[in-house]
């Protein structure tokens, strides 16, 4: 038994803009990270916050940005709930994201 919600949006609020309008980048990956916390009788685990801020994190590893020309672009964020609230729940954040490479 669970719930799940999913959420588009940019949470990069860096002041770099980057407009993919002409063909001069190819997408090289499709990278994810997730994190978890049970919570029993709604104590326990982490704040939603820190859970975004682990899983982005374990994303942008596995993205390996540092040699070339590279960015992510669709950041999606998936929430999932599993359980039997208020007694067991567990809290499931995905950050996914493509890689892409410029080519000039």
């Amino acid at each position: 038994c669970g719930v799940s919600t999913a959420l588009v949006t940019n949470h990069n609020q860096n002041a770099t803009e980057v407009h993919l309008t002409s063909n001069n980048f190819k997408v090289i990956d499709q990278v994810s990270g997730s994190s978890e916390a049970a919570y029993v009788l709604a104590i326990g685990g982490m704040k939603k916050r820190q859970l975004y801020e682990n899983a982005y994190s374990a994303m942008m590893k596995k993205a390996n940005l540092l040699n070339g020309s590279k960015a992510i672009i669709n950041v999606m964020t998936e929430e999932h709930f599993s359980g039997f609230a208020p007694f067991y729940v567990r809290r499931t954040i995905t950050v996914s994201a493509q890689v892409i490479e410029f080519t000039r």
